[in-house]
């Protein structure tokens, strides 16, 4: 599969996503990098933006196998991951699979979940596997995690640690949709279209895990340049020595950015990747692998604010 077909690929299925949300296109965008570049994504907005329907949405147009996990302070790591249960018949354990042995797993309000939780998914996040009892379980590809949480609310919280916050790719932020945006949801309610009726919007399956599969694949034959390499080295190493931020990226962003850079370069229809796809990229990367200083967070300054001061110290290669 070429860059132009990817791009075809991609457009069809932002499209059909169109048609139950409006709006947001940068978190849909942003989605669908992150499943054709193997990552994961977090979403963070107020609620009843529509968070939890682009997940099944997505589920829908690529027909992929999709489970929903409400994450609440009494969900079990077994709840999520699997256990093994007695079989009287057989007389011996057998595994029972959680909902993450998916394509799209949703965690509805992760931070919710207890830390014990949490950490379950450390393993699914990273090698896309379940260790149970001593035994691995392989999770079937592709396999993309979407966790949201609410930035409002964080009585009965447990903020994610740094090592889980990592494993995402990505870290999307939904706002509130336009005026005009919102005036469109609304002459849907209207005219009396239930957002979560697929068949009643018209909303096809487009695609199946084969063909993401071969999108993932293809991607991986993008071409990035040394000089487009060391742009996305010096934008993550400066993070480590910048006034406001106590905690710099870790190595992953680079491999991050540099995964979804040849992603990003492909739906565009381009076989190489650019300095403006680094850019582009860039805060959805870093802004959760960033830890800035109390100063900072007492003056109200926010991990986008640095990030751009970041990205305007390093000079971007051209040519």
């Amino acid at each position: 599969m070429n860059p132009t077909e990817i791009k075809q690929e991609f457009e069809r299925v932002r499209e059909e996503v169109a048609k139950v949300i409006e709006g947001q296109d940068d978190v849909v965008e942003g989605t669908m990098l992150a499943l054709f570049a193997h990552g994961h994504v977090l979403i963070e907005g107020p609620p009843g933006l529509g968070k939890t329907l682009l997940a099944i949405v997505l589920g829908r147009v690529l027909s992929c196998k999709f489970s929903r996990v409400q994450c609440t302070p009494d969900l079990m790591p077994g709840d999520l991951v699997g256990h093994s249960v007695f079989d009287m018949k057989d007389q011996k354990f057998v595994f029972r699979p959680g909902p993450v042995f998916t394509n799209i797993l949703l965690a509805d309000e992760i931070n919710r979940a207890t830390p014990k939780t949490q950490s379950a998914m450390l393993e699914c996040l990273q090698e896309r596997q379940v260790t149970i009892d001593g035994r691995t379980y392989p999770i079937e590809q592709p396999f993309v995690t979407i966790a949201t949480q609410n930035p409002l609310e964080y009585e009965g919280t447990y903020p994610l640690p740094e090592a889980q916050v990592d494993r995402f790719m990505f870290k999307l932020l939904m706002d509130y949709p336009s005026q005009a945006e919102e005036s469109k949801i609304l002459e849907r309610y209207e005219r009396g279209v239930d957002l979560f009726d697929m068949e009643a919007l018209g909303v096809r399956p487009l695609m199946n895990r084969e063909a993401i599969l071969r999108i993932i694949e293809a991607c991986k034959k993008v071409k990035i340049e040394p000089r487009v390499i060391d742009y996305i080295t010096k934008i993550v190493t400066a993070t480590r020595d910048w006034p406001g931020i106590a905690v710099g990226a870790s190595p992953r962003a680079s491999v991050s950015l540099l995964t979804a850079g040849r992603v990003c370069a492909a739906v565009r229809g381009r076989d190489y990747v650019t300095p403006d796809d680094v850019l582009h990229l860039a805060p959805m990367v870093l802004r959760h692998r960033i830890r800035i200083t109390p100063d900072a967070v007492i003056q109200e300054v926010r991990p986008d604010d640095i990030l751009k001061r970041v990205f305007d110290s390093v000079e971007v290669p051209r040519g």
